[in-house]
């Protein structure tokens, strides 16, 4: 008895640990930590500033909000995230997700915009709760690889675009590719010129310091390699300084240069957004997208660094971490978030021991909203331009197109169809167009599944194709192996080509053995037309054996009637049935 009751406390103790993981490593929490944590916390406060302010204008949403979406998403992670580097907050792709999602709207009032964006933020932060508690993390995998990776170059694509309208002091109101391409041409003629100074000296001082060259500088002045690496890092900080003070000394704004202009001091406004049904109905597909594609961005980003220390994270934990980082996201005056690829490499780099490091990353966003808002007046749009288009130029990659087409064409068309129409036609038909194609793709292939004719390697149990290999058959037993599983879509197919290859063999066919090796289910569907060509091989005088099944396959059949009237025999393996067919026919003549 109590023993029970102490492995029931043992066991209620790592289901609380578990749900909150702050338990497990708070309780081993160092000095060293705190010392790692507080360092990579300053780099990441100073990066994220600029970043903050950059995406929440790429959303569509005043600057402030972009603080208050790095703030308790930060802390809210810290709690019940699993990863010990991930860095949440707004990123570039879901910034444009949410433009997206709320440019349909048509809401002119400044207010009910943001409200709005908080609505979204509680939706995703909802829908990625209930999949953890559901542990349906595994779901995401209906994202392929090559479909992210399309969306994400495409995506980067039309946010860089997308920002030539502050780099350029030009208006333009498209969402697409074609729009905002068209737009910018026709209003080549009213560009601002000192803007374009500003960007286009923002855009070149960036790529100089993401090149290496800052880093190289610095290292010629004595600097150690770390504290380089780290100046590099936070050089968009040195990009906002630089142009703020000189809009404040020239004072740009009567030159035309746009600027963010007052950004309101004090704490995130707390409490729930005004939420309607009707706008809840317009708002929930969006944030079934954003939520998908952020935990899929996220996951990969903390699996990667926790790899490189040999720490394990859980992916439905994660589902409710960023669920409840979503969740206190929409709660104080945010939008979605997710975690981001570059500040999670600098938070790693930086030294980031634990989540904790998160947390006093939100108190220095808090700290910078309530105190250094003020500054901010003066700090051109066209500098949070130039930011967003250097940090997105990184995620394009085109090159999954070449590699692609040289691999697998129906991959290629899959990618190939997610960057043209998230160019064209936006991110959600984009992405929606992707999964959709690539599980059309995986339907026609597994419906067309490979059937090789075996036969026996001469002085081994194995057997390989006959058409690729020199092997031992029997003119009266046909081997043929299928790679695939059995389901509604495959299933007559695999029955015409059964009976197909008996009718070429004419009368010396005896014997048909199915190797089952690579078949993970069969539906019923399937067994309808196993036991259809069970009885028609039976018409014609032939029988049907089974070999290499597997165990949860077996017992499925099991539970049918299919076993009864099966003809031949089920075999442990395709070896033992040549053998005792062999046999068979030999004692037969």
């Amino acid at each position: 008895m109590v023993i029970a009751r102490m492995l029931g406390t043992r066991f209620r103790t790592e289901q609380i640990q578990r749900f909150f993981p702050i338990l497990d490593w708070g309780k081993d929490y160092t000095r060293a930590n705190l010392t790692g944590d507080l360092t990579a916390a300053v780099i990441v406060t100073i990066m994220l500033i600029p970043q903050s302010l950059a995406y929440a204008l790429l959303a569509g949403l005043p600057a402030e909000v972009g603080l208050y979406a790095s703030i308790l998403p930060l802390v809210a992670y810290a709690i019940f995230g699993t990863s010990r580097a991930l860095a949440v907050g707004p990123v570039a792709v879901v910034s444009l997700m949410t433009a997206s999602a709320l440019a349909p709207l048509g809401l002119a009032n400044v207010a009910d915009y943001v409200a709005a964006a908080g609505v979204l933020a509680l939706l995703s932060g909802l829908f990625l709760v209930a999949m953890g508690a559901l542990r349906l993390g595994a779901l995401a995998s209906l994202l392929s690889h090559p479909v992210i990776a399309g969306f994400i170059s495409a995506s980067g694509i039309l946010i860089a675009t997308s920002q030539l309208k502050h780099i350029l002091g030009i208006s333009v109101s498209g969402h697409t590719f074609p729009e905002i391409v068209s737009q910018v041409f026709s209003q080549i003629g009213l560009v601002n010129f000192p803007t374009v100074l500003i960007g286009v000296a923002a855009l070149g001082f960036l790529f100089w310091v993401r090149k290496g060259m800052a880093r190289t500088l610095v290292r010629k002045f004595g600097v150690s390699e770390y504290l380089a690496a780290t100046a590099a890092r936070i050089g968009p900080i040195f990009a906002v300084i630089g142009t703020t003070f000189l809009a404040w000394v020239l004072n740009l704004p009567e030159y035309g240069v746009a600027v963010v202009g007052q950004v309101p001091t004090g704490f995130p406004p707390f409490g729930l957004p005004k939420i309607d049904l009707e706008l809840v109905g317009q708002l929930i597909a969006p944030a079934i997208l954003i939520s998908i594609i952020g935990y899929v961005e996220s996951v990969s980003v903390a699996q990667t660094l926790a790899a490189k220390k040999k720490q394990r994270i859980d992916p439905n934990q994660e589902l409710i971490a960023l669920g409840a980082s979503n969740i206190s996201s929409g709660m104080s005056g945010g939008y979605p978030v997710t975690g981001g690829f570059a500040r999670s490499v600098v938070n790693y780099d930086a030294g980031a021991e634990t989540p904790a490091a998160g947390a006093f990353t939100a108190v220095g966003l808090l700290f910078a909203a309530l105190a250094l808002t003020p500054l901010l007046f003066f700090l051109p749009k066209a500098t949070l331009a130039a930011t967003i288009i250097v940090a997105v130029l990184s995620l394009v990659d085109l090159s999954i197109l070449k590699h692609a087409w040289g691999y697998s064409k129906a991959d290629f068309a899959a990618v190939f169809a997610t960057i043209a129409l998230t160019l064209a036609m936006g991110v959600e038909v984009g992405v929606a167009t992707g999964v959709g194609v690539s599980l059309a793709l995986f339907v026609w292939k597994t419906a067309r599944p490979h059937v090789a004719e075996v036969g026996q390697v001469p002085g081994t149990q194995h057997f390989r194709n006959i058409c690729r290999h020199q092997v031992l058959t029997d003119p009266e037993i046909v081997s043929l192996r299928i790679d695939e599983s059995l389901y509604f879509a495959n299933a007559r197919r695999m029955e015409d080509m059964i009976l197909a290859r008996v009718h070429h063999g004419r009368d010396e066919i005896r014997h048909v053995i199915l190797m089952c090796s690579a078949v993970n289910e069969i539906d019923l569907s399937a067994l309808e037309s196993l036991e259809a060509t069970n009885q028609r091989l039976k018409d014609l005088g032939v029988k049907l054996h089974l070999s290499e099944v597997k165990g949860p396959v077996m017992d499925r059949l099991k539970r049918s009637h299919f076993l009864d009237h099966l003809t031949g025999s089920v075999f442990l393996s395709q070896y033992e049935a040549f053998q005792a067919l062999k046999s068979d026919t030999a004692a037969a003549a």
